[in-house]
């Protein structure tokens, strides 16, 4: 019988690892999230369009809310869920990130990634801002053990 060599401690990263690289993978089966940080000592949530490049999660933001401003620079937390939109007999899981965000400048092709942006928010002439953050930490949630069989190949 294989036994694993490994330390503790770097079967801590490789579980922390996958961990992380579930948590990312659900984040990009979605299309929105909301982003959670604190400004002027308040925390806030806010709602971004995401997309997940190379482990990596951009964000599109509307910059007229002026949240931006806050997560640039900051360590933020960011979620997203099934909640709604499970089918009948589908698990639902719930999924957060935190990392250090910053402001980035999306490629042409990540552009195209995010789709079309809405035309107002808040009544507003939307103007976009994108922000990146890198996992750090992650959480994912399921119910009824469905996230286990579904995304063995992580696990």
């Amino acid at each position: 019988m294989p036994t694993d060599e490994r330390t503790a401690d770097e079967r801590t990263a490789d579980k922390r690892s996958a961990d992380e690289q579930l948590a990312v993978e659900l984040i990009g089966r979605t299309d929105y999230g909301r982003v959670a940080t604190s400004m002027r000592a308040l925390p806030f949530l806010a709602f971004a369009r995401h997309i997940v490049v190379d482990g990596r999660v951009l964000l599109r933001m509307p910059r007229s809310c002026g949240y931006h401003r806050a997560c640039a620079g900051s360590v933020v937390a960011y979620g997203t869920d099934n909640l709604s939109s499970a089918r009948p007999g589908e698990s639902l899981w719930s999924v957060q990130i935190v990392g250090q965000c910053e402001s980035v400048e999306p490629t042409a092709a990540e552009l195209e990634l995010f789709g079309p942006a809405p035309r107002v928010v808040d009544g507003e002439p939307f103007e976009p801002v994108y922000l990146g953050i890198d996992p750090q930490f992650s959480t994912v949630h399921s119910t009824d053990g469905g996230l286990e069989g579904q995304f063995q190949h992580v696990l």
